[in-house]
């Protein structure tokens, strides 16, 4: 059989092959990768305030070191905008969050942020935001996915998109969760102030998630490496079978060719011996 293997079109098979498996490899690789997501970014690095315009641009996709992170921003609550989004929880309590755009000083555009200023049990109307400049300190988090439907005026998600076009203003792709707002002269205008409950969202935990669905398919492109160079072989050995199968073929023509000549000259050998009996 190895000289079957050894044939030219055989050696140009098994480089392909190689070749072949070695893309599988390096896609069941690309796979093994992506199946674990990067561990977001230390507390010491998302604790410490830094500012809203230096850290993300606005109309960009904000990625996985941005989020998660406490900014900080200068500006002004634009009035008679506030929205409430349903089904947040609060101490084990569901309620609502009160969102408002925020004009960031310093925003290439005059972009709002929307800024979760915080939390009540229900409904109702909440009281108008503060006005004037303020000083705001806060988590930025990624834009939710949007729901379309809202539920007695209420929001299903703080989704940048469904926001940009309720308020009809230019805003960035993410919000912020109010830990604390201040007037220019210092004075506390966070949530209490408007009988609203202040929320905290801390830093995200900080291990590694696993897809196991990326896992699976770095076996399957490995399975697949593994068969291109099994199929190599199975077309060799099918080769060498057939040479064998022919060999066998043409020794058993041979024989059948040969066999009757052998009776033949046995019967001319007795002929002369019956005669001269």
């Amino acid at each position: 059989m190895l000289k079957t293997a050894l044939k030219p079109q055989w050696i140009l098979a098994l480089l392909g092959a190689l070749l072949v498996a070695s893309g599988f490899v390096l896609l069941s690789q690309w796979q093994f990768n992506r199946s674990q997501s990067a561990a977001p970014p230390p507390p010491s690095t998302t604790e410490t305030a830094v500012p809203l315009t230096g850290h993300i641009r606005p109309h960009e996709e904000m990625m996985g070191f941005q989020a998660d992170q406490i900014v900080t921003a200068s500006g002004r609550f634009l009035p008679g905008k506030q929205v409430l989004v349903r089904d947040r929880l609060q101490q084990g309590e569901k309620g609502f969050w009160v969102v408002a755009p925020f004009a960031v000083d310093g925003a290439p555009e005059g972009e709002t942020i929307a800024v979760v200023r915080g939390w009540q049990a229900d409904a109702s109307a909440p009281r108008d935001a503060p006005s004037g400049q303020l000083d705001l300190t806060g988590r930025l988090l990624p834009t939710e996915s949007p729901i379309e439907e809202p539920v007695s005026g209420a929001l299903g998600a703080v989704s940048a998109a469904q926001l940009i076009n309720l308020w009809d203003v230019p805003a960035y792709s993410g919000f912020v969760v109010a830990f604390g707002v201040a007037t220019e002269a210092g004075a506390d205008a966070g949530a209490a102030t408007t009988g609203l409950e202040p929320v905290h969202v801390g830093p995200q935990p900080q291990e590694q998630q696993i897809n196991w669905l990326n896992v699976f398919y770095g076996i399957e492109w490995f399975v697949f490496a593994g068969f291109a160079v099994f199929l190599w072989y199975r077309l060799v050995a099918d080769d060498y079978r057939r040479q064998q199968e022919d060999l066998e073929d043409a020794a058993a023509a041979l024989r059948s060719t040969e066999a009757p000549d052998a009776p033949a000259q046995d019967t001319q050998q007795t002929i002369p011996e019956k005669e001269q009996a």
